[in-house]
């Protein structure tokens, strides 16, 4: 199956307008066909070269630099995801913060005018997980951390087991830079939570040996 045409939005001389092309021929003086009218003709069309910028990546407390280009003018935010290609590893990162020149941090801005672009890995995530004992007890609690696949979804009311670990999920705390959510905590029977968007989970310990005193 053959690819679909390059097209590009330019002047039209038959219909005295910019509408968009199809790029026949490319080069200096690239051949254009206009869609609305068939008209052929050649332009010069001009091309933005993508910049490089510095990206951190940080994945359960380690921190890399890494680089990633793009075209200068594209608006880049917090939240926002990437693949970040580095000879360790091809990663989805999601955007924490957005650093200008003198290390001034904003929500979004143009590439151009960007210094350096931090980020957290999300296709695979530690989420922190908070355990109360069984018997409804919050005196002493334990923490443990799971290691799952960024899509993986938390529902509160659900069991879940890894290892050794069982427990019944109560509430889950949603990140700061997570998007597309209403709350930042929530504990209604049924409420999700992607693993990547979660900031910590507080559950009911269902591990049958975990409470014991020895």
């Amino acid at each position: 199956m053959s690819e679909p045409a390059e097209r590009v939005a330019v002047f039209c001389p038959a219909c005295g307008v910019e509408t968009v092309h199809e790029v026949l021929k490319s080069g200096g003086q690239s051949t254009v066909r206009c869609t609305d009218c068939g008209h052929t003709h050649k332009v010069t069309i001009e091309t933005v070269e993508d910049v490089e910028k510095d990206v951190i990546v940080s994945q359960d407390g380690d921190s890399y630099r890494a680089t990633v280009e793009a075209p200068p003018d594209e608006q880049i935010a917090v939240g926002e995801e990437f693949i970040v290609d580095t000879p360790e590893a091809i990663q989805q990162v999601r955007i924490t913060s957005v650093e200008l020149d003198g290390d001034r941090r904003v929500e979004s801005a143009p590439v151009e005018d960007v210094e350096t672009i931090w980020t957290r890995v999300v296709d695979n995530v530690a989420v922190n997980v908070t355990l109360h004992p069984k018997d409804g007890g919050r005196d002493e609690t334990r923490s443990l951390k799971v290691h799952v696949p960024g899509d993986f979804e938390f529902t509160v009311g659900e069991t879940r087991e890894f290892g050794d670990e069982e427990f019944e999920v109560e509430g889950i705390q949603v990140r700061d830079d997570a998007t597309g959510y209403r709350f930042d905590k929530f504990d209604h029977e049924g409420d999700s939570v992607f693993a990547k968007d979660v900031k910590r989970v507080y559950a009911r310990d269902l591990t049958s040996s975990a409470w014991s005193a020895w």
